[in-house]
């Protein structure tokens, strides 16, 4: 038996076991619906069938006999220019991400990645999940520059995720929405879940999960907003969601509602967000690591434009 341990990520956690399976090792849907049906995806002594959810930190085997084969995603380890190393030791590494730079490797990307990065400058990480994820504790959206935490080992992996799903870790992005926001500060409490229309996106519904986004204003221009935003919880594209439902996207943003025409005039290819400080215990010491990062030098040629 050709047979894999997966720790379930935070990313998919309340998905069907099924799509979770094609999120995580890359196969096709058929390809997992193969595998459940053959009985081959275990957790603790259950047989999980493919309407079966999965929960943050739930570690299940799966039999990869079962399924035909599929081409294995490549790590490519190539240098990401711009890509700075802002903490390192033996348990884990902190980069600061340029804008263009994917996580880790996946279908339907050709990009750099933070993992491909990392190889390329001669790091080794070791831990449970897909190869082509593993040490990824968090992710920060391509499209998004900033501070992202990578674990090293076993240990810190699972000591990271943790802090994570436990909400330890300390996350500050500062974003740009248009317009004013009204109240200047406030919290957002809205679920958030698949968009039912379209594949890739977020929106916020009924049936997903909850999701808690602080804000407050920073600075208010003619046109947008400069916001310090804190994360709560971490869904897939949390702030993007959350601000577009508030009618306020993220200038640049133009998957979730934002301008063409002002992010052009502002020069911006992607949303204007950025992970300014990430603060965390040390999985192995206790050590409170505190972390910041300043802006890319786009977002700081945008809001120069904003600020004239």
């Amino acid at each position: 038996m050709v047979g894999r341990v997966v720790s379930i990520p935070e990313g998919v956690e309340g998905e069907r076991i099924d799509t979770a399976l094609t999120r995580i090792l890359g196969l096709s849907r058929s390809q997992a619906a193969i595998i459940i049906a053959a009985g081959g995806v275990v957790c603790e002594t259950k047989t999980l069938n493919k309407s079966d959810r999965v929960t943050s930190g739930q570690v299940i085997e799966i039999d990869l006999d079962a399924a035909p084969t599929a081409d294995p995603i490549e790590i490519i380890a190539e240098p990401v220019p711009g890509m700075h190393i802002v903490y390192d030791d033996n348990d884990l590494v902190v980069v600061d991400k340029p804008p263009g730079v994917a996580a880790h490797p996946s279908r339907g990307w050709d990009g750099p990645t933070v993992i491909g990065g990392l190889a390329a400058a001669g790091y080794s990480i070791s831990t449970s999940g897909a190869p082509e994820r593993e040490g990824i504790v968090h992710r920060l959206d391509a499209g998004t520059s900033g501070l992202m935490a990578v674990a090293k080992n076993e240990l810190s992996y699972s000591r990271m995720k943790n802090q994570f799903r436990n909400r330890e870790v300390h996350k500050v992005y500062h974003a740009v929405a248009q317009g004013l926001l009204d109240p200047l500060a406030g919290t957002i409490d809205a679920a958030i879940g698949r968009h039912p229309g379209h594949e890739y996106k977020y929106a916020v519904t009924r049936a997903g999960k909850p999701s808690l986004t602080h804000y407050e204003t920073v600075e208010a221009f003619r046109h947008a907003s400069l916001l310090r935003v804190v994360l709560e919880t971490g869904r897939t594209h949390q702030i993007r969601v959350h601000l577009s439902a508030m009618r306020h996207p993220i200038v640049g943003d133009t998957m979730y509602g934002g301008d063409p025409v002002l992010a052009e005039r502002l020069g911006l290819i992607r949303q204007w967000l950025h992970a300014v400080e990430l603060s965390f215990e040390h999985p192995r010491t206790g050590e409170r690591i505190e972390l910041t990062s300043e802006y890319s030098p786009d977002l700081v040629r945008a809001l120069g434009i904003l600020q004239d």
